[in-house]
């Protein structure tokens, strides 16, 4: 062998051959990641240095919880996987609230996480934390990595298990000595898994039954939960509901997967639902469940919920069948194809269609009967500003087209009865897990994701403080990020609870303390508004929208203003306390 060819071979060898770092890196490019979100530190500084040579692109947020939830945004406005990178110890467990709000959610996520070197591992090194233990319980799966050549393939499986089924977060936590090992590198074409094989097409024997089950029906109403959103089937739930004229009410994370302006469309149903969907569900023949899981804030007591309906569910998850609510009818499949199969029955039987249509019309008549005389509604003022008509405001001047990110509580709720959204993917919130603290990173990894679209964060001041340090990340990057904070100076939620149950006992719910958000914005280098002025909220509203950078707006509103319906706790949904 000549000089020549043993050279060319040895730089072959060379070139073939990547650290762990850069073979994670590399695999992130191969399925398509473009951007991630993350915190450096001492266990993954040689995925950080390899980063400053990469094409992916790196958001830097000031923690790392609010990395997880701005990858959790990008992924529930995009639809992709969110990618998430933290060092050891407390940058990992730094993690874990996010990752529960993603679990709980059903978000598709990556979490790396460095760790100590393998020999150390077990011995109380500086910054070590056992993170695959620690979130074990609010993980679809985790990886421990302890050798370089199953880095590939775990990294192929992880993307795998979080977009596909019932999808969730996945956590890789990648010692620093396999991070610097190098390998000949090769990246899996297919994922074997013999444990997890997700159903994708639904049985054709219960999609028929499910046919002939909603044709008989007198009172069908559809119910239709988050899995409808992730599968992205609301141009499916369009077409079933028009074609066969059936209402549809959605829970919180399924508020923008159908129109909440077509005539079928009757909001949102459980504890702060419409009177309408609430009266529906408990009086209609036959709920059909679509991508739920029958969440305890949806049901109210479950022995009075849609008590008088057979009951029909899809979903991806088989777990999630009868979990709950005992079902009659469960169908187990992709969403997506279990409706495409369903509409195709449905539609060879046009006779039968219209036999449905004629035999549910007084249903239809009955429920906008309800509509009319138990409107969702408040209170106007015109001394005060009301929380509502901050949220109306906001709807109206950005034609329902915005990308609405919330933090938790009252705004929230009020966001989901008044904001009026019409398209899939424009509502993030944390539903499962309830976190504070999620709107504001959220709306920064949806901005992240449509630079060129309207992204707003309603929150509370409450909430608004758990991760007001991203600032900061919006500054930084020039994002056009609006926060609008409905400022009442309580815990809201809570105070309400206290007020209605608890005979205004206002324990620990009180923030007098003057916060000036206006000079908290401009010390990050944001553009702050305030007002106190009802006649201001449209015009405060229009110069937010017109500024171009970050803008933060308080408003002070009414300080003890109730989220009403509600539904007490023990009682059932039917069993609402309406507003007076």
């Amino acid at each position: 062998m000549s000089l020549h060819t043993a050279c060319r071979l040895f730089q072959k060898e060379v070139v073939l051959k990547l650290t762990g770092s850069q073979i994670l890196l590399e695999c992130l490019r191969l399925e398509g990641v473009e951007t991630v979100f993350g915190y450096p530190g001492g266990a993954v500084i040689n995925i950080y240095d390899d980063l400053f040579s990469s094409s992916i692109k790196h958001i830097l947020t000031r923690h790392e919880q609010a990395a997880v939830h701005a990858a959790d945004g990008y992924a529930r406005a995009t639809g992709e996987v969110g990618v998430v990178i933290a060092t050891s110890g407390p940058g990992a467990t730094n993690t874990v609230t996010g990752i529960a709000t993603a679990y709980m959610d059903s978000i598709p996520m990556v979490i790396i996480t460095g760790q100590v070197p393998t020999a150390l591992i077990g011995n109380d090194a500086f910054q070590e934390a056992d993170i695959c233990g620690i979130t074990r319980p609010c993980t679809k799966h985790n990886y421990l990595v302890q050798d370089i050549r199953d880095l590939p393939r775990m990294i192929k499986e992880a993307f795998y298990i979080a977009r596909t089924g019932r999808p969730g977060p996945v956590l890789i936590d990648l010692p620093k000595d396999i991070q610097v090992a190098s390998m000949s590198f090769s990246y899996p074409e297919t994922v074997n898994m013999r444990s997890y094989k997700p159903t994708v097409a639904g049985n054709d024997r219960q999609i028929g039954k499910a046919a002939q089950m909603i044709l008989k029906a007198q009172r069908p109403v559809l119910y239709v939960g988050g899995g409808a959103c992730l599968a992205n089937v609301s141009p499916e739930l369009l077409q079933l509901a028009e074609v066969l004229q059936i209402p549809v009410t959605t829970t919180l994370m399924a508020m923008a997967a159908f129109p909440g302006n077509h005539a079928l469309s009757l909001g949102m149903l459980g504890m702060h639902g419409t009177y309408f969907a609430n009266m529906a569900v408990t009086e209609c023949d036959l709920l059909i469940a679509v991508g739920a899981r029958f969440d305890d804030r949806v049901t109210g007591r479950i022995d009075a919920f849609a008590k008088k309906a057979k009951i029909i569910q899809f979903d991806i998850d088989p777990t999630s069948i009868s979990k709950i609510v005992r079902v009659d009818l469960p169908v187990v499949g992709d969403l997506k194809s279990v409706l495409t199969v369903l509409l195709e029955k449905l539609r060879a039987l046009p006779q039968e269609i219209e036999g449905l249509i004629e035999q549910t019309s007084d249903w239809r008549q009955a429920l906008a009967g309800w509509k009319k005389t138990h409107p969702m509604t408040y209170k106007a003022s015109d001394s005060v500003i009301k929380p509502q008509y901050v949220i109306e405001k906001i709807s109206q001047l950005t034609a329902n087209d915005a990308i609405i990110t919330t933090e938790v509580g009252q705004h929230q709720m009020w966001t989901a009865q008044f904001y009026g959204f019409c398209q899939p993917r424009t509502f993030l919130t944390s539903g499962g897990l309830g976190t504070m603290g999620y709107g504001l990173p959220a709306a920064l990894g949806a901005q992240i994701a449509f630079p060129q679209r309207q992204v707003i964060d309603i929150s509370g001041d409450g909430s608004f403080q758990m991760n007001s340090q991203e600032l900061a990340t919006l500054v930084q990057y020039r994002l056009p990020v609006k926060i609008a904070i409905l400022n009442n100076n309580f815990l809201g939620m809570v105070r309400q609870w206290q007020q209605l149950f608890f005979e205004k006992r206002y324990s620990q719910t009180c923030l007098e303390l003057p916060i000036d958000f206006v000079k908290l914005a401009e010390a990050y280098g944001a553009t702050g508004l305030r007002t106190e002025r009802v006649d201001e909220v449209e015009s405060t509203i229009q110069q937010a929208l017109a500024t171009q950078g970050p803008v933060l707006m308080e408003f002070k509103v009414s300080r003890e203003e109730n989220v009403m319906p509600m539904v007490p706790a023990g009682k059932g949904i039917h069993e609402m306390v309406l507003a007076s």
